[in-house]
């Protein structure tokens, strides 16, 4: 018998697996960096004061260590310390940390003394935005009056109302320059002083007190005079002294919750800023010491970061996550939120104690998976973006990792291509999902990246938006003139499947509906397209009929959102007796960018079903026509391209943008149907996106992104790690989008009470049924419609399910039991399957008896529609 070769086989399953592991270590990760390193630092502030990084070469982006960092505006600072007053003692760094500090506040403030005869003197202003009082104390040995004031108050316990909002002492550079100060040895006498009188104040000298570390010079650019007395080592010595006596390494440890025999030294109430001196750069630089706005304007935003962040209303969008807690959720937040996350897990119990596993009942039914998705999901994306398990920091557009991204996934997406047998048909579903999900690609990358101040990218990222628009009003158009099924089966399962992970989020999260725009927009736009359908549907196969009457809809939602006050009036309608409060300004912009290409889709589905009805393709002359048009289409591509680049900012291409989107649309489908190898071609990885590509939009906001959009999601932290944690965090995204995907479908059909095979179903397209003895230009060489049920834009998820056993009259039979012949699935098994048709499980039955009530579409959806009202109206403060 010849030996036997190896061989290797991997298990169908890898991908569950890795995607698993990846949770598994994300997980242990937070578990041990929030559980035990942070320990000490749970706000990050002193993140915020300690470490950081540039992340650009302009001086713009400055990240500090694991949190975002917010740029202020005046309106935020007049919010946080309106008519206080906020003080600067020191020297002429201090002084220039002042003029910039002012400058962020007011930008009408000087940003430097007048002229140079007052650089050593003092200076006053006043806000006109916040009435904040900007004082600086020219004191470079900070022995002044002034100084020994604010030092040594009145006796008080507590704070009087002109008690200061800031208090910035900086000294050392002085008394380095000058021999006959003292030098170090008075320094550090002075330092032990002020330190002194700030911890034992009877009373707070300052809302917050910052002692500036003594800044680092560039020795070459330094004069000479200042060269011969300021060293780096003595500058070294006394920060280090600082750092010491104000934060003593003991409280830097990460296991000072362990008991020690001995008593740990206190910390003192002051802020120091080492992270000063990591944000200086030689080349910001002229005289070796005095550096650029640039970068001193960054270091006042880390002081308003300091005051401000935890001071500011908590509300949607969190994207302050330095030196701030995470706001506590309200009474109905909390029940809401522990009743999604907690609710399949008590089911799932629930119905083990009704029927025990000694039973035979496997570790995960078919029907309890997609509720133990959702409530893991659920957790899983609070803890994320509502807690600080997980570090946040910002975005920064580097061109490099843009292109490297999405060359990366194009080499994906072609290394998966596949080839059909025969001719797929025109706008098929292998090829819309392609579509789908290389379009989501390359949002996300848009989105990961902050590449949305990029004019270049922004424009075609808009045309993308306006392409899952163009699917929708096609796709549509098309169920509705084959179907006429204008019931309300048909309308729960779109709105159902389009919204119901949006609202979960929106409640959970505590956020605005309508900031995940893409959901409201093609739930909007379907209503439309229904609206328009449905109205006198008995003659939509009169062509003189149903094109006016698009025409129409077109002409009154154009005249709708061109009048301001009507949308103004539905919104405050809302508001209210809804407690709902949108934008109706940000949701014009929405509607107002694609106003017309969802109208495109509808006539372009019209003219593709007429197309097939003339049977246009077995014209002689079609094949040169088809040629005619890729040529067009390809032309029309490259201009586009040419025209948004030639565009001076987005803002003037978002004028154009609702004219001439349609073209590119319109070209690529034609490019992309241009001959039947095209047609039967899709890519494998793009397709899989697709299935999940609203999932994908939705749950970026905050579990791949963070601070609901606005940075990104840190499993990993350091400042080496980002490619490594951009790695680990998109496996988990990818993959919670993909459960997810599967457990709203199952949701979906649950509430809408239909199931595969029974019923009206959700449109997909498949290869047009071509007669066999039709010429053969209409089986290869034309794009042919897909099926008669048109084309599916709301990313419903096909439900995997075994074929029923039947007998031999065509009964259906009972599953069969597991035996050790025939074992249980693993769970793993079947949350990779899906689950099979959903039925209520014994956890369900707790809850109403062995009778069930099973109500029916109608009155689940008054139901739900009820609960959200009732939601809305008691939910505290502003609600979606």
């Amino acid at each position: 018998m010849p030996p036997r070769r190896f061989q290797f086989s991997l298990n169908p399953l890898w991908p569950h697996y890795l995607s698993w592991t990846c949770v598994g270590i994300a997980v242990l990760l937070g578990v041990v960096r929030y559980g035990i390193l942070d320990l000490p630092d749970p706000m990050r502030c002193n993140a915020l004061l300690s470490e950081g990084r540039w992340l650009d070469t302009k001086f713009k982006n400055w990240q500090p260590d694991g949190c975002m960092m917010y740029q202020y505006r005046p309106n935020d600072v007049a919010a946080c310390m309106s008519s206080k007053r906020v003080v600067f003692v020191g020297d002429s760094v201090t002084r220039q940390l002042f003029f910039q500090f002012a400058h962020v506040i007011d930008p009408k403030l000087p940003t430097a003394p007048p002229d140079d005869a007052q650089k050593h003197a003092d200076h006053s202003y006043t806000s006109t935005t916040s009435n904040v009082q900007l004082q600086f104390y020219w004191d470079p040995y900070l022995n002044s009056s002034h100084t020994h004031t604010l030092l040594h108050p009145m006796s008080r316990i507590s704070s009087p109302p002109d008690t200061p909002a800031l208090l910035v002492l900086g000294s050392g550079l002085w008394y380095l320059r000058y021999a006959e100060s003292g030098g170090l040895p008075a320094w550090e006498a002075k330092m032990e002083s002020t330190l002194a009188a700030i911890s034992q104040a009877r009373g707070p000298l300052a809302d917050v007190v910052v002692v500036l570390p003594v800044e680092d010079v560039v020795p070459s650019k330094l004069a000479r005079e200042r060269a011969a007395s300021m060293h780096a080592s003595d500058i070294d010595a006394m920060n280090s002294d600082l750092s010491h006596r104000i934060r003593p390494p003991a409280l830097r440890d990460p296991f000072a919750f362990l008991p020690v025999p001995s008593r740990r030294p206190q910390g003192l109430p002051i802020a120091l800023p080492l992270v000063f001196n990591q944000m200086l750069h030689p080349s910001q630089t002229e005289d070796g010491l005095h550096f650029s706005n640039l970068v001193v304007g960054m270091q006042a935003h880390v002081l308003l970061n300091l005051r401000c962040n935890d001071v500011l209303p908590k509300t949607f969008p969190l994207d302050k996550t330095c030196c701030r807690r995470y706001p506590w959720p309200s009474v109905l937040h909390i029940l809401v939120l522990a009743g999604v996350v907690l609710w399949a897990p008590a089911n799932w119990l629930l119905a083990r104690r009704f029927s025990p596993r000694s039973s035979g009942m496997p570790l995960l039914r078919d029907d309890e998976v997609p509720g133990l998705v959702l409530s893991f999901v659920a957790a899983v994306i609070y803890v994320a973006d509502r807690t600080g398990f997980w570090l946040k920091e910002q975005k920064q557009f580097s061109p490099w990792t843009f292109c490297f991204l999405s060359l990366l996934s194009l080499a994906f997406g072609l290394f998966t291509v596949k080839q059909a047998d025969n001719d797929l048909g025109f706008l098929n579903r292998e090829q819309t999902d392609e579509w789908k999900g290389w379009m989501q690609i390359a949002i996300l990358i848009y989105h990961y990246t902050g590449a949305s101040r990029i004019s270049g990218i922004y424009n075609p990222i808009r045309v993308l938006v306006a392409a899952y628009l163009f699917m929708t009003g096609y796709g549509h158009t098309t169920f509705y003139f084959k179907k006429a099924d204008f019931g309300l089966l048909r309308v729960a399962q779109v709105l159902v499947r389009l919204n119901l992970l949006t609202m979960l989020l929106a409640y959970t999260m505590n956020t605005d509906y309508i900031s995940y725009y893409f959901a409201p927009l093609v739930s909007m736009w379907y209503l439309i397209i229904y609206g328009t359908m449905v109205a006198g549907s008995q003659y939509n196969d009169r062509m003189l009929f149903l094109i006016p009457k698009i025409l129409l809809s077109m002409a009154l939602v154009t005249w709708f959102m061109s009048e301001p006050w009507l949308l103004e009036t539905l919104f405050e309608f809302l508001e209210r007796f809804c407690n709902i409060h949108w934008s109706a300004r940000e949701w014009a912009f929405r509607v107002n960018l694609d106003l017309w290409i969802v109208y495109f889709g509808m006539f372009s589905a019209l003219a593709v079903i007429k197309f097939r009805e003339y049977r246009v393709a077995d014209h002689p002359r079609w094949p040169l026509v088809v040629k005619a048009a890729a040529a067009v289409s390809a032309v029309v591509l490259l201009w586009f391209f040419a025209f948004e680049l030639s565009q001076p900012d987005k803002f003037a291409y978002n004028l154009w943008h609702p004219y001439v989107s349609f073209l590119p649309v319109g070209a690529f489908v034609v490019l992309r149907n241009a001959n039947a190898i095209l047609r039967s071609a899709s890519s494998r990885m793009f397709a899989f996106i697709g299935t999940c590509s609203l999932e994908t939009f939705i749950i970026q906001y905050h579990l791949w992104l963070a601070g609901d959009t606005k940075g990104i999601l840190v499993v990993l932290p350091g400042r080496h790690s980002r490619l490594l944690n951009l790695l680990l965090t998109t496996i988990v995204f990818v993959y919670v989008s993909h459960l997810v995907a599967k457990a709203t479908g199952e949701f979906t059909n649950w509430i809408c009470g239909s199931t595969k095979g029974k019923g009206p179903t959700l449109p997909t397209l498949q290869p047009s049924d071509v007669p066999s003895n039709a010429a053969p230009s209409a089986r290869t060489a034309h794009p042919t419609m897909g099926s008669e049920d048109g084309q599916e834009v709301i990313f419903m998820v096909p439900q995997d399910q075994d074929e029923p056993r039947k007998d031999r009259e065509g009964n259906p039979l009972p599953r069969e039991p597991d035996t050790p012949a025939r074992p249980s699935r693993r769970w793993l098994d079947r949350l990779a399957e899906g689950s099979s048709t959903p039925q209520p499980s014994p956890g369900f039955r707790v809850w109403y008896g062995d009778s069930e009530w099973k109500p029916g579409l109608a009155t689940k959806l008054l139901i739900g529609l009820g609960v959200m009202w009732l939601l809305n109206v008691m939910w505290p403060g502003p609600h979606p």
